[in-house]
């Protein structure tokens, strides 16, 4: 059946590639063998296709890049090759952010930078941090009235969205967020409005309080808006998904804590605002959960050594 899926893809039929990346997503172990003949074809792309791709795929890829022979493809195998999150993958991504490979000054962001795509960082020690973590849980929308004397957007004046309340003396969500090191409740309050056009970061402590970032910046092509009122739903933690993966930004029930993003575009990792460095991922709120024609998708992050949360937003 996938060998059939993947003759399928290289003729590009769209839902050949649907079928595989479903594969992908609730068990990226079953395309293993299959990821070989997937390169020999030249599809590089969706690269979460590569998620569980061996030594062999890997090294191949490496030389592909050493060899300097596809420079015109380096963007889409660097993707793939940050997906693999492999060793010989980090390996390579290091090396190459000191000798870069052939292609890379047509590059848009540093080649070490796309260890954010596979859900991975280095750090200024050298060391590898993860971003994500290796559990999820569906994200089931609660009904929640609307805080009449709540604290309002500072440029919008809409009151703010309680974007997510967890506590990790849940057991499910201390699974979730265990990469990121919080323990205590955590509370992501944000403009559900001004997140849609740029990152909003907060202030959070273990205790549950949460306070709007002074630093926030309001982009000038926002403008001028009339309040909006938030969602009147808030997520709280369902089912186990059975694999990290399965969050999705385009269909209802696709909200999920914990686990792998699915971005709209391109990764988009926060960063802390106060060192810096790319903050943990902590879930994703589907538009098409928050409103029967919502879409795009708010993605929550979190970096617990400074105390910042943060919201950004992708659509189509």
């Amino acid at each position: 059946m996938i060998e059939e899926l993947i003759q399928q893809v290289a003729a590009e039929d769209g839902d050949a590639i649907e079928e595989l990346c479903q594969i992908a997503d609730t068990d990226p172990g079953r395309l293993t063998p299959h990821l070989g003949s997937l390169l020999d074809l030249d599809v590089l792309w969706p690269a979460k296709l590569y998620r569980a791709a061996d030594a062999d795929v890997v090294h191949r890829i490496i030389e592909r890049i050493d060899g300097g022979r596809t420079p015109g493809r380096l963007n889409h195998l660097l993707v793939i090759l940050a997906h693999t999150a492999h060793p010989l993958a980090e390996d390579a991504l290091r090396r190459w952010s000191t000798e870069p490979p052939s292609g890379a000054d047509q590059l848009y962001v540093p080649v070490l930078t796309y260890a954010h795509e596979g859900g991975w960082t280095v750090t200024p020690d050298g060391s590898r941090r993860e971003l994500c973590g290796s559990t999820a849980y569906q994200w089931v929308m609660r009904d929640t009235p609307r805080r009449a004397d709540g604290p309002t957007c500072p440029w919008c004046s809409s009151p703010l969205w309680i974007a997510a309340d967890l506590d990790t003396t849940e057991p499910a969500i201390a699974a979730a967020l265990a990469h990121t090191g919080w323990s205590g409740r955590l509370v992501i309050e944000t403009c559900h409005f001004c997140a849609c056009y740029t990152t909003l970061y907060s202030q959070v402590t273990p205790t549950g309080s949460t306070t709007w970032w002074s630093g926030n910046t309001r982009p000038g092509y926002i403008g001028s808006a009339e309040p909006e009122d938030p969602p009147a739903l808030a997520p709280v933690p369902g089912a186990a998904r059975p694999s990290p993966y399965q969050a999705c930004a385009w269909s209802r029930g696709g909200s999920t804590l914990g686990g792998w993003p699915d971005w709209i575009q391109d990764a988009e990792h926060a960063d802390c605002p106060d060192c810096g460095q790319p903050m943990d991922y902590v879930g994703l709120v589907g538009g098409a959960d928050l409103d029967d024609y919502g879409e795009g998708a708010y993605y929550l992050h979190l970096h617990q050594p400074c105390g910042f949360a943060a919201v950004n937003y992708q659509q189509s």
